[in-house]
């Protein structure tokens, strides 16, 4: 089978065509967005959501966020990563799997109903993980196309995913949020490097392959601009498997925290990796036939709690 997004492979950057929709559904009246969020989503690559979670909803996820951030030897060893150089926890992946309050919101369907409108199918969970920016330590994460390292190291085949950052602290201009190029997801921008073996072990703390070369991400961000949604507890940033992103890092007291889901469309379920012959470890990439999610209503704390 021919590859449609090799990368990785040839000594000079270049940028490809997207073979696959953005929004992979037609809007319909009862659609879980609005007409209006579902252009916006496919002409920018991102969404934000606001206001769709109660306070009380609120504070239950900060209160499990806190609780699992304080006692990282109480989960899977292999999942808790640290600040590069530090011991400060940087991420927690899989955590759907580990906290039955995070699993809960997974499944909710003002997220999970959002997602499989989004990706025209049902969904199922590619990675979770709590991301945690610490004042003053909390390093950057480096300009990156999610999709390029799933198709080149996990084997997803087509641009049929999407992320949902759930805002658990207040993000402002300044403490390192999110940071997208609006409308950077309709190419594909290969990478240049071989990827080394297990080189998922050192990329979860720096990435240093399968990130843009700067010459083209100047030519992104000067054609498209960058944007950095802000937003209070509860907010919720949509982004494309393709958009570019990344974060500064945050010398600011003011810490940084979200709960960051990955929903992968069951058609597109993984293959052989694209670009190496090992796939990651499951807790990043989950491989097989993950449950399919089933949309769940109704307040957080009522199923998390049953």
């Amino acid at each position: 089978m021919k590859d449609l997004y090799p990368s990785r492979h040839a000594d000079m950057a270049e940028f490809l065509p997207r073979h696959d929709p953005v929004v992979h559904a037609d809007w319909r009246a009862g659609a879980p967005i609005s007409r209006d969020q579902a252009d916006a989503f496919d002409r920018d690559g991102y969404l934000v959501l606001e206001d769709i979670f109660s306070d009380a909803e609120v504070a239950f996820l900060q209160h499990e966020a806190r609780k699992l951030l304080a006692d990282p030897d109480a989960l899977e060893a292999e999942t808790v990563i640290t600040e590069p150089g530090g011991k400060e926890v940087r991420s927690i992946f899989r955590i759907h799997a580990q906290s039955r309050v995070i699993e809960r919101l997974a499944a909710d369907s003002r997220l999970a109903g959002v997602a499989r409108f989004l990706l025209g199918d049902d969904v199922y969970i590619h990675q979770s993980r709590l991301n945690y920016k610490p004042g003053f330590q909390g390093k950057e994460f480096y300009w990156h196309s999610d999709f390029e390292t799933w198709h080149v190291e996990d084997g997803m085949p087509r641009m049929r995913a999407l992320s949902m950052s759930v805002l658990l602290a207040e993000n402002t201009p300044h403490n390192g949020p999110l940071m997208l190029i609006p409308g950077s997801h309709r190419q594909y921008l290969t990478c240049v490097g071989e990827t080394p073996e297990d080189h998922y072990r050192q990329s979860l703390k720096r990435q240093e392959y399968g990130v843009p070369d700067e010459d083209s991400l100047a030519e992104l961000a000067h054609h498209h601009g960058i944007v950095a949604p802000t937003g209070k507890p509860g907010s919720v940033v949509i982004f494309d498997c393709n958009i570019m992103h990344g974060s500064n890092g945050n010398i600011t007291p003011f810490p940084r925290a979200n709960a960051f889901l990955v929903y992968n469309a069951v058609s597109n379920r993984l293959e052989a990796p694209f670009g190496v012959d090992r796939p990651r470890p499951a807790f990043i990439a989950a491989r097989g036939e993950p449950p399919v999610i089933t949309p769940i209503t109704g307040p957080l704390m009522q199923e998390a709690l049953a």
